[in-house]
Formats: structure tokens, C-alpha cells, sequence
């Protein structure tokens, strides 16, 4: 019998041209729910530490969820609606929800893994049809207010792995009992990217562009 087959997607940068984590603070800017010039400052240095691979993600949740702990869940979730609308739905791609759709027509199992936290991508996942979504996940309390702290461990760099470590625990398997393909843009992702059977760097930064020829890895430029 053949193995199950699993496509595994980062999102910001992969399937989306953009950062939907640092999209979204801006939209927060526009609302007018921070001040504008000291949370571009703040966000741009955390983007820079992503980038750069130094991000301390703890720190960067509670920034990151200062505005919607601020608002309350039914005014952040009112806004999340506009910002689907607005910023991410116009930046879909055609050939990003095409390659989803290829694997999902193969009869494989199709997630989303992403260091960016569950209140910004669980939509996003939904309007990509990925029903399963490995995203950090924010501890809300018994009303559903975010509280700024992370549950378990980080959808990040080492932590994807982990974190695919569990999914795989909760359903009897291992990786030797599954076929997976990872499709990441960035070198932060190089734990799982060697984890899986078939890496892809897609739309690769410059580091995991210079890593995948030097490996051999597939490269796929989704939105050239």
C-alpha cells in the first residue's frame, strides 16, 4: 500500500506575496487602533529580527496582540473581516490557489504550516480550502479574549517540526508512514524543509535560494 500523502505550505511569502502578520499591524495603523509612528518602528524592527532569524517570538505575540487585546474578540474579529476584504483577498494569486488545488486533486492531505499566529491565518487557511492549520496559537481566556501569551510550543523555525512532530502523534503516524513535500520561501524553515521527503523552495529569499541549487532542491518561483 502507498503512503499517505501530505503537502505541507508556509504561508506568508509562499502562498501569499506578502506577510500577513505584518500586514496586519499595519492595517491596525490604519484603523487607528496604535500610534502610527511608534508601531511602524516596532514592527519593522521585529520584521528584521524574523528575517534575520533572532525573532523572540514571545515577545513579538505580545506586541503583535497589544491592538485586539485592547479592542476585545468581537471588535478584532469584525476587523479581521475587513482586512480579508481589503488587503488579503486582493493579493490571492491565481497560481498560488491553483497549486493547493493540484495537490488537493492528487488526494492528498493539505496544511498550512506558519510562524504567524491563529487569529490572523485561520481565515486565511479557510479561504485557501486547507482544513488543517499548524499556526502559533494564542491562549485566550474563558471569554475568548487573547491574553498575549502563546499555547504549547511556537510554529517556528525548530518548533515546526515539533509541532508536526504532534500532528503526526495524534493520528498513529511517523514520518516514516507519510510522504510530505513542504513548500517555504525562507531559510528560518530549514528544520522542516530537511525533515520532509521533497523540499521546495518557493519563491526562496537569497540564503534558501543560494541552499536549494547548492542541494539540488526543486526551486519554484510562484509570483515572478
Amino acid at each position: 500500500m502507498s503512503k499517505p500523502r501530505l503537502a505541507l505550505f508556509d504561508l506568508d511569502h509562499t502562498l501569499l506575496p506578502l506577510d500577513s502578520d505584518y500586514e496586519w499591524g499595519e492595517f491596525t495603523i490604519r484603523l487607528g487602533w496604535c500610534d502610527a509612528s511608534e508601531f511602524k518602528r516596532r514592527n519593522a524592527e521585529y520584521f528584521e529580527h524574523y528575517r534575520a532569524g533572532t525573532l523572540d517570538i514571545h515577545e513579538y505575540i505580545r506586541f503583535a496582540t497589544e491592538a485586539i487585546r485592547s479592542r476585545g474578540p468581537q471588535q478584532a474579529a469584525q476587523a479581521h473581516a475587513r482586512f480579508m476584504d481589503e488587503v488579503i483577498r486582493p493579493a490571492l494569486r491565481p497560481q498560488a490557489l491553483e497549486l493547493v488545488e493540484r495537490h488537493r486533486q492528487a488526494g492528498e492531505q493539505l496544511l498550512i504550516v506558519t510562524a504567524t499566529n491563529d487569529f490572523v491565518t485561520a481565515p486565511i487557511a479557510q479561504v485557501f480550502g486547507v482544513p488543517e492549520l499548524i499556526a502559533v496559537q494564542l491562549e485566550r481566556d474563558a471569554h475568548g479574549q487573547v491574553t498575549g501569551e502563546i499555547l504549547g510550543t511556537p510554529s517556528a523555525r525548530e518548533g515546526k517540526v515539533q509541532r508536526m512532530n504532534e500532528w503526526l502523534a495524534q493520528r498513529s503516524l511517523d514520518w516514516a508512514d507519510v510522504e510530505t513535500t513542504f513548500y517555504s520561501d525562507s531559510l528560518n524553515d530549514l528544520p522542516l524543509l530537511e525533515r520532509v521527503t521533497y523540499p521546495v523552495a518557493t519563491n526562496p529569499d537569497d540564503k534558501l535560494r543560494s541552499l536549494a541549487q547548492a542541494r539540488g532542491w526543486p526551486i519554484l518561483d510562484l509570483f515572478s
